[in-house]
């Protein structure tokens, strides 16, 4: 595999006119990334970047937005705030085969071996893998992995869908009827949720900046980022959660804004799991789970 050391993280500003493009025109992609015969073949391309510092003053505006309380630690989620923009770069690469607009972020995980301090300096890898078939087109992960003085951190896993097709018969979780479980807090998300996480994230996708730009995508008013509500409800966890543990989500519909939403949560197998869901349909935005996680020196 390739390796591209950088200097320091890529701008998103840089990339997304891009993507846009790429959108828009929806042209047919050419011979790099994809296979004899017309098949997509995912990059042979690992970007790092090392001696990565957390700013304080973002730390804590990320928290701020997210609903974290203000602290040394970083939240778990934290970290893809380093990520995206190296994900990004990957999938706005000439070998990348597919339009980044249009894919679909479907699931999370992250493994998180210890408390990580604001005040680590740390390495960053990313890379894609396992393209995959999916009932409703393609599906990859987008993999990143920090370390701080060669001691692994921090692993994230982030499934994208492309669909193709007509989704033919879904088996998706997110179109089965089942009954919501019972509310331990209702959120009211504001319109400008996704305004406010894109200031802090750099994620300035159009479907989460404005009802005007999203309608332009199909959808009928913004949406939620996906990473936003995931540290939504890590921070409504935030007493519970272990040191070194393991969390992964599953997106469902998309958040629609403004909305109002039904968060529980409950215990399950050592660990808690959660879900969000419409306050008023029931119609689920995100289910998850977190648990404790192995570490090297247990």
């Amino acid at each position: 595999m390739a390796v591209e050391e950088l200097e320091s993280p890529p701008s998103l500003a840089t990339m997304y006119p891009r993507a846009l493009t790429g959108a828009l025109t929806e042209l047919p992609r050419k011979l790099p990334g994809l296979r004899r015969g017309g098949e997509p073949e995912l990059p042979d391309l690992e970007l790092a970047v090392h001696d990565v510092e957390i700013d304080r003053e973002h730390l804590a505006h990320y928290d701020h937005v997210c609903g974290f309380r203000v602290r040394d630690e970083l939240p778990p989620t934290y970290l893809h705030m380093v990520a995206f923009p190296l994900q990004m770069k990957i999938m706005t690469d000439g070998s990348f085969p597919f339009p980044v607009m249009g894919l679909v972020h479907i699931e999370n995980r992250i493994e998180q071996k210890r408390w990580i301090s604001a005040g680590e300096t740390l390495d960053f890898k990313v890379r894609t893998d396992n393209l995959r078939d999916h009932d409703r087109g393609l599906a990859f992960d987008l993999v990143a992995d920090a370390s701080a003085g060669g001691e692994p951190v921090w692993h994230s896993e982030s499934t994208y869908l492309r669909r193709q097709g007509g989704g033919g018969g879904s088996s998706s979780d997110s179109d089965k009827k089942s009954e919501p479980p019972e509310p331990h807090a209702f959120w009211k998300v504001p319109d400008d949720i996704g305004r406010r996480y894109a200031s802090v994230s750099g994620d300035i996708n159009p479907i989460h900046m404005h009802s005007l730009s999203a309608k332009l995508f199909g959808f009928p008013s913004a949406i939620a980022h996906g990473m936003w509500l995931k540290a939504r409800c890590l921070a409504a966890l935030e007493g519970e959660l272990p040191a070194a543990l393991r969390v992964e989500v599953a997106f469902k519909l998309p958040l629609l804004l403004p909305s109002k939403v039904a968060f529980a949560d409950w215990p399950a197998d050592g660990g808690r799991d959660f879900a969000v869901h419409d306050a008023r349909s029931g119609k689920p935005h995100l289910t998850g789970q977190v648990r404790p996680a192995m570490t090297d020196r247990t």
